[in-house]
């Protein structure tokens, strides 16, 4: 089959995925513009890809895992790994920099209507990297044990570890490795942003509760998660799930009810 056709197989099969990419270019093209969203996305997709290439064959940064080629001829791959699932990376890891972003950024407030004020200063921060490289590993407590399962939902099985991991099969490793790529995508990113916004200026389209886009999709996708892990009733990870998006949930109303703790 030709790419187009395996690239609409791509979304046909994994749909959800592209309902979350094209709410997340909304988002980032009205916050970053359309250079710098293009070139988030295919940071993010590279940085993605080479750690996932690199952990089925050498086990790192995730610690050894291959996937199920059941779907292949039917969906994009890219040599051993599935198009759609390094793809997810670029919004996964954009929404978790606009947590934290969220968190250390000076907020302009009147009720629900948040927005940030703009700091390159701010963006830059080694603080928002590694902030936003935590939200993003947590957003995988849920997002890789409901995967793993994948046979139970419409997913399908589409990998497995070579060593069953102790949190609901899947390896610490794994979240390390989450941690890293997180880092390693956010780090590059923050890096490259002062140049790119000097270079392609973008006037920054205002909307009411802007500075809220980014973390409800980032909520967005955990709760997608947490529906598909009851549907399941895998009523243990779902505990696990809710207990995480209560704290983080908490995190952000303190942070709205006492911004100024937060800032840099």
């Amino acid at each position: 089959m030709e790419w187009p056709s395996l690239l609409l197989g791509t979304i046909v099969l994994r749909p959800y995925v592209f309902v979350f990419l094209a709410v997340y270019l909304t988002i980032a093209i009205l916050n970053m513009g359309l250079v710098r969203s293009i070139v988030f996305t295919l940071l993010a997709y590279t940085i993605a890809f080479l750690s996932e290439y690199s952990s089925t064959r050498i086990g790192f940064p995730y610690g050894f895992y291959e996937y199920i080629e059941t779907t292949r001829g039917q969906e994009l791959w890219i040599s051993n790994v599935p198009f759609m699932d390094s793809l997810s990376f670029s919004f996964l890891a954009y929404v978790a920099y606009t947590m934290a972003l969220f968190l250390w950024s000076p907020l302009r407030i009147n009720r629900w209507d948040i927005r940030l004020i703009e700091s390159e200063r701010v963006r830059r921060s080694l603080k928002v990297v590694f902030s936003g490289a935590i939200f993003f590993m947590l957003m995988d407590v849920i997002i890789d044990p409901v995967a793993f399962r994948g046979d139970r939902w419409f997913l399908g099985k589409i990998y497995t570890y070579k060593e069953q991991g102790v949190y609901f099969n899947i390896p610490l490793t794994n979240f390390a490795g989450w941690l890293f790529v997180g880092t390693a995508i956010l780090y590059s990113f923050t890096r490259l942003d002062g140049w790119l916004a000097r270079k392609f200026p973008h006037k920054l389209r205002e909307v009411p509760a802007q500075a809220l886009l980014g973390p409800g999709l980032y909520f967005g996708v955990l709760v997608f998660n947490l529906t598909v892990t009851f549907y399941i009733r895998e009523w243990a990870l779902g505990a696990c799930g809710v207990a995480l998006v209560l704290a983080l949930t908490w995190l952000l109303d303190r942070k709205i009810r006492n911004p100024e703790k937060f800032s840099l």
